[in-house]
C-alpha cells in the first residue's frame, strides 16, 4: 500500500506539503530528502507519515533520500513548537536548524593506502613506503613520503604501478570526549551547596528549570560546570548545551570548558565558517559531540540526547533575535529542555525580572551564591554629578573620573571606559542649515567612524564617505559630530595619558572570535592600560589588574519608551562595574550622570538590587507589564504610507475581542522608515492566562497584507524601534 509523507521545506511557506512516498524508499520522520517544488529540487524533512489510501489527487514521488543525518524527534517537535509560538510558519526554524545541513561538506582529502599489489622491483626505499602505508589507515602522499624518509617520487613510482591507490575520504569531525574524572575548580561552600542542588537536578532525570543567581565574580560558570560534569557522567550518550549572548564570551567559556574537561567543546556561532558549522551540525546528530558552547541559533542542534541546557547571562537582550524567524533564546531553551526532558539552567548576576518573578513563585528552583569567590569584593560604586563637575568643553571625561584614571595609571592597574555607543560620534549634523545627515531611504542617524573616515547606519549597513560639504545646502567644513563613541572617548584618553597602552573594544574594532581571544587575553594578562569598550567587554570577563571602571554616560539606556529601560540600564551598569577588583585587589567605579537622584543610579550606588526589583516589580504588576502580564508586537511596513495606513485600519478593525486583552495602536514606529519602508505598530498586551500565541495567530488570519505590505509579529518584544 502506497504512503504519504508530509514534508517540512526550510522557507517561508505555511504548512508540509505531502508527496508520494516510492516503493521501497521505506522513509521515517526526521528524514532528509529532496523533494521536487516548481522546477527545483528542494531539501526537506519529512514530519510524517501516513496511508495513502484514498487519495484523490496525484501526489509528486519524493526523488531521493540524503545521506546527511536525519533530525531526532524532539529537534522536529522544537522547531514545529518555536514556530507556533512565535506565530510563524514552520519553514523558518527549520533553516535555522538545518543551516549546519545545508553547510559545504569539508573538502575531502586524497589518501594513499595499500592496495595488496606487490612491486615489480624490490628497493630499500620502497620497503620503507610498504612498511609506513601498512601501519596506517591512510595518509597523503606527503605525509607518508615524509614518515618512511624517501622523496616523494618513490611514492609517486609506487601509486603509478597500482601498489598504492589514492582515495578521497572525508574525515569525520574528531571532538575528543570529555575527561569525566578529572577535577574541577575547588569551590567554597556557597558555591559547593550550588552545585549539590544542580548537580542533582541535571542527574536526576526529567524536566527542570533553576535559576543561577550570584552576583559577578561569584563563580557561577564553575557552579554549573560541576552540574555539566554531572549529567555526561550520569550517561554515557548524554549531551550538553552552553548558550552565551556574545561570541567574545563564547571564547573565553570555551576555554574554561577544555580546562574543565581537558577537551574542546564543539562551537557554533555566526563566526565559525561552513565547512566548521557542517562538521560540529554532523558530530552533534552522531552523538560525537558532547559539548556545545554557541550563541542562541545553537539551540537548534540537532541533538541526539540532550540532557542539560545553559543559559549564561540570561537576562541578556542579546538572546533575542530580532530579524528573520523573531524568537527570545532564552525562552525557547525552557521550551526545548520540557520537550526532550532535560534539565535548564539560567545563570546570571542580574536576573531578567521574568526569570526571578518564576524563581519567587516557585515555577524555577532559586539558587543563589553568596558573594564574589576568594577574597574579592564587590567594587565601591559612586555617582559622578556632571551639573556640579562637567567635562571641559568639547570633552566627555570629568575631573573626578581623570583623577581616579590617573591614581590607577601610577598604580600599574588598569581602567576600563565604558561607553555602549559605536563608532566616533553617534550623530553627524551641518552647522550651517542643521541637516542630520541619516541613511537613504531610512530614519537612522549615520554614525561617525574615524577610523575608516566614513559614515556608517548601524540598522542598514549604507556606509559612505564622510563628505567635505553638506549635501543638502553645499556648505563647506560645515559638519560637526555631535556626542561621543567610544573612537572619541579613546582620542580624549591618548591624549591624556599619551604613554598608556590603550585599546577599544566593539563590535567595530573586534571583527571575529580570534581578534576578540586575543583583546581578551592582552587584557588579562595586563598588557592594556586603559580600555575602551562598549558592552562587548561588559559581561563575564575576568581581568586580574582591573581596578577601576568608569561609565561615560550613565544615562545612556534610561532616554526612550522602553518599558525595560530602566531594568536593563541596571543589569548593563551593573554588569559592567562588576568587572573590577575582580581578583585580590579592591575594586572601584565611578558613574558620570545628570541624574543621580534616579532609582537606578541609587540602586546601583547602593548595590541594593532586591530595593531596585521590589520597586520595578510594584510598577510592572499596576500595569500588567511583563511578568505580571504578556506583550507582543505587530510591525507592518510597506512602500506606499496611504496604502499602509488603509490597511492598518483595516487590521485594527479585525482585531480579536477577548477579555484580558488590550490592543493599542497603530501608531507610527520610532523608526518610521527603514530601506524605503514605511513603518507601523500595533502593541498587544494581555493578562497571564491568556493564549497570546494564538490570540496572535488567530488575528493574523484574519487579514491578508496587500502583496507590497509585510507583517512581522513579535512574542514577547524587546525593541520597540
Amino acid at each position: 500500500m502506497s504512503r504519504i509523507a508530509s514534508v517540512l521545506i526550510p522557507m517561508p511557506l505555511p504548512e508540509a506539503f505531502d508527496y508520494a512516498e516510492p516503493e521501497g524508499m521505506d522513509l521515517a520522520p526526521g528524514d532528509q530528502v529532496a523533494v521536487p517544488l516548481g522546477p527545483r529540487l528542494i531539501r526537506g524533512v519529512v514530519t510524517g507519515i501516513r496511508d495513502g489510501h484514498g487519495g484523490n489527487r496525484p501526489l509528486k514521488p519524493v526523488a531521493e533520500r540524503l545521506d546527511d543525518p536525519p533530525l531526532p524527534p524532539g529537534t522536529v517537535e522544537f522547531v514545529q513548537w518555536a514556530a507556533r509560538y512565535a506565530v510563524d510558519v514552520p519553514g523558518q526554524p527549520l533553516a535555522i536548524a538545518l543551516r549546519g545541513a545545508r553547510a559545504p561538506k569539508p573538502r575531502p582529502q586524497r589518501l594513499v593506502r595499500l592496495t595488496g599489489t606487490h612491486p615489480a622491483r624490490a628497493t630499500p626505499a620502497r620497503a620503507k613506503v610498504l612498511e609506513a602505508a601498512a601501519g596506517s589507515d591512510g595518509l597523503s602522499a606527503a605525509d607518508l613520503a615524509r614518515a618512511a624518509g624517501v622523496s616523494a617520487g618513490v611514492v609517486k613510482g609506487l601509486i603509478d604501478e597500482g601498489v598504492l591507490a589514492l582515495h578521497e575520504v572525508v574525515a569525520e569531525a574528531a571532538f575528543d570526549p570529555p575527561d569525566l574524572a578529572r577535577r574541577g575548580s575547588d569551590l567554597n561552600a556557597s558555591q559547593a551547596a550550588a552545585a549539590d542542588v544542580l548537580k542533582a537536578m541535571a542527574t536526576e532525570g526529567g524536566f527542570g528549570v533553576a535559576l543561577l543567581d550570584g552576583v559577578t565574580g561569584s563563580g557561577k560558570t564553575e557552579v554549573y560546570l560541576e552540574a555539566a560534569a554531572a549529567a555526561l557522567a550520569a550517561d554515557p550518550e548524554a549531551q550538553v548545551l552552553i548558550l552565551l549572548p556574545e561570541i567574545a564570551l563564547t571564547q573565553a567559556v570555551i576555554a574554561r570548558v577544555g580546562q574543565r574537561f581537558g577537551a574542546a567543546p564543539g562551537e557554533w556561532h555566526s563566526d565559525v565558517a561552513p565547512p566548521g558549522r557542517r562538521r560540529v551540525w554532523e558530530a552533534v546528530a552522531a552523538g560525537r559531540c558532547r559539548i556545545v558552547v554557541g550563541a542562541r541559533s545553537a539551540l537548534f542542534l540537532p541533538f541526539r540526547k540532550l540532557r542539560l541546557i545553559v543559559v549564561d547571562e540570561e537576562h541578556d537582550s542579546s538572546f533575542k533575535q530580532e530579524e528573520g524567524f523573531i524568537y527570545h533564546a532564552r525562552d525557547l531553551a525552557v521550551a526545548r529542555g520540557k520537550i526532550e526532558d532535560a534539565a535548564v539552567i539560567l545563570a546570571s548576576a542580574t536576573p531578567s525580572l521574568e526569570s526571578l518573578r518564576n524563581a519567587e513563585t516557585g515555577r524555577y528552583r532559586w539558587v543563589r551564591l553568596a558573594g564574589r569567590h576568594g577574597a574579592a569584593g564587590l567594587p565601591d560604586i559612586e555617582l559622578i554629578d556632571l551639573r556640579e563637575t562637567p567635562p571641559e568643553a568639547g570633552r566627555w571625561l570629568s575631573p573626578p573620573l581623570i583623577a581616579a584614571m590617573a591614581e590607577t595609571y601610577a598604580r600599574g592597574e588598569q581602567t576600563l571606559l565604558f561607553l555602549n555607543r559605536r563608532g566616533y560620534a553617534p550623530l553627524v549634523l551641518c552647522k550651517a542649515c542643521g541637516e542630520r545627515m541619516t541613511a537613504p531611504d531610512t530614519e537612522s542617524w549615520l554614525v561617525e567612524h574615524r577610523y575608516t573616515g566614513r559614515l556608517v547606519c548601524h540598522l542598514t549597513g549604507f556606509s559612505m564617505p564622510k563628505p567635505a560639504a553638506c549635501p543638502h545646502c553645499g556648505a563647506k567644513d560645515s559638519l560637526v559630530s555631535i556626542g561621543p563613541g567610544v573612537e572619541r572617548v579613546e582620542e580624549e584618553a591618548r591624549a591624556l595619558f599619551p604613554e598608556a597602552r590603550i585599546a577599544v573594544f566593539s563590535s567595530d574594532t573586534v571583527f571575529d572570535a580570534r581578534e576578540a581571544r586575543r583583546l581578551v587575553e592582552s587584557m588579562a594578562a595586563g598588557d592594556i592600560d586603559i580600555l575602551v569598550a562598549t558592552q562587548a567587554a561588559a559581561k563575564g570577563h575576568n581581568f586580574p589588574k582591573l581596578t577601576l571602571v568608569g561609565v561615560v554616560d550613565a544615562d545612556l539606556g534610561l532616554r526612550g519608551g522602553d518599558l525595560r529601560a530602566a531594568e536593563r540600564t541596571y543589569q548593563l551598569l551593573a554588569q559592567a562595574t562588576g568587572r573590577a577588583g575582580r581578583r585580590d585587589r579592591p575594586g572601584r567605579a565611578l558613574l558620570q550622570t545628570y541624574a543621580p537622584e534616579h532609582a537606578v543610579m541609587q540602586a546601583l550606588k547602593a548595590q541594593d538590587r532586591d530595593a531596585f526589583v521590589e520597586a520595578e516589580m510594584a510598577e510592572r504588576e499596576m500595569a500588567g507589564l511583563p511578568p505580571f502580564g504578556r506583550l507582543a508586537a505587530v510591525i507592518a511596513s510597506g512602500p506606499d504610507a496611504a496604502q499602509l495606513d488603509a490597511f492598518c485600519r483595516t487590521m485594527a478593525q479585525a482585531a480579536p475581542n477577548t477579555p484580558g486583552v488590550e490592543v493599542y495602536g497603530p501608531a507610527d514606529a520610532p523608526l518610521g522608515l527603514v530601506r524605503g519602508r514605511r513603518r507601523k505598530r500595533f502593541l498587544v498586551r494581555a493578562d497571564r492566562g491568556v493564549d497570546l500565541s494564538a490570540y496572535m495567530a488567530a488575528w493574523r488570519a484574519r487579514v491578508r497584507p496587500p502583496g507590497a505590505i509585510r507583517l512581522a509579529i513579535d512574542i514577547d518584544p524587546y525593541s520597540f524601534l
